[in-house]
């Protein structure tokens, strides 16, 4: 059989890290796969590994704007996965609006599907872009042959809003790349930290409106106040809405930026680094479909103070300590519960580290392959 992967919308973030990993550990001929083949724009394909069974497509509508991209795939991808006689075609982005059959998508982006989530953009290209997505994933989910969600939660908040019927629904984590991986480390006590050596936090994400990164930046200041040597490094690309109400807050809380650092975008490849350096990690989104990046801070054995929105229960469960990410009075608390206690530190980054083991690629790509060759011969029947 024949895989063909749609990465027509897959630019940056966690879509595009997916992919990689996906290829990166798979073996498709194990499952039943002789060849897989890719289209996408120049950039995203050459961030994937070259495989003896991979065939990597550039066409160069897909590195044009969008509206360029939703026409290749709407025009012309049909027509080149039927030459290349695919069995099923795998559109990991969430959104296809063609006529190839069978196809395979995912819930990667849960925005959409939540309308406060939505308001926070008001009236802007991204308040459209977002409404719009939500007709064109909840048509896609509709008439898919088969639909992948990361966690029970986003199963649960799309499958409010689509009638879905004509294909099977499976649940599949991302999981976690083993250079995240390190064991807990020995706790610092907070005696032993000082303005020379503080206690370093760690919040790596997009810089976006529904991250509230500017909430975080106020927590630390008011921690910076009551005494606590500590210092935060914000990590991540982002919105520029969203950045310009992050550097407010900087200017606001630390002008001079003695503690509060945004590092901009850090490559995905330097990640770990950082990880490494931090005492602990914090996460304020409210609205995420899975939270790679916890999964990562988890492998990396940090203690982590965590937005009690979304899935991240689900993934984190009793290992984290849980704040409401827009109120910083409570990201306050969660941190100063965390900082306070080195003995629950080290419980938590032990919990959160060993559920993190269980995140593998290779457990994603045997489901994932598995899936699709369950659709592919469904299909045939």
């Amino acid at each position: 059989m024949k895989l063909g992967i749609d990465a027509s919308n897959l630019r940056a973030g966690g879509g595009v890290t997916h992919l990689i990993e996906l290829l990166r550990v798979a073996r498709p001929c194990d499952y039943g796969f002789t060849q897989v083949i890719v289209w996408g724009g120049r950039a995203t394909l050459n961030r994937l590994e070259e495989r003896p069974w991979l065939r990597k497509v550039h066409e160069p509508l897909l590195d044009r704007a969008l509206p360029m991209r939703l026409y290749w795939q709407q025009f012309m991808l049909e027509r080149l996965a039927r030459r290349e006689e695919c069995d099923v075609l795998f559109v990991p982005g969430g959104l296809y609006l063609g006529t190839f059959r069978p196809f395979v998508t995912m819930a990667q982006n849960l925005i959409p599907f939540q309308w406060r989530e939505i308001q926070r953009y008001g009236v802007s290209w991204m308040f459209l872009r977002n409404v719009l997505l939500y007709w064109s994933q909840k048509q896609t989910f509709h008439v898919a042959n088969g639909l992948i969600f990361l966690t029970r939660y986003a199963h649960d908040v799309v499958m409010k809003k689509v009638k879905y019927s004509s294909g099977r629904i499976t649940i599949i984590p991302h999981g976690v790349n083993q250079k995240f991986l390190l064991a807990p480390r020995e706790q610092k006590d907070l005696k032993n930290c000082s303005l020379q050596q503080p206690f370093m936090l760690l919040y790596v994400s997009s810089i976006d409106l529904y991250k509230h990164q500017w909430h975080v930046a106020e927590a630390v200041a008011k921690l910076k106040e009551a005494g606590y040597p500590v210092q935060i490094d914000f990590i991540g690309s982002g919105y520029p809405a969203a950045i310009k109400r992050l550097c407010r807050a900087l200017f606001k809380f630390d002008s001079k930026e003695n503690f509060i650092h945004y590092r901009g975008e850090i490559p995905y490849s330097n990640l770990f680094h950082w990880y490494r350096q931090a005492d602990a990690f914090i996460f304020a989104s409210s609205c995420e479909t899975f939270g790679q990046i916890v999964t990562e801070a988890m492998a990396a054995g940090l203690p982590i103070a965590c937005s009690n929105k979304g899935p991240m229960s689900e993934i984190l469960g009793d290992a984290g300590v849980y704040f409401d990410p827009e109120k910083p009075s409570e990201i306050v608390d969660a941190l100063k519960e965390l900082i306070d206690s080195p003995a629950m530190r080290a419980e938590k980054a032990n919990a959160a580290y060993n559920i993190a083991k269980d995140y593998t690629w290779e457990r994603c790509v045997k489901d994932t392959f598995v899936f699709l060759n369950q659709i592919a011969a469904n299909h045939k029947l």
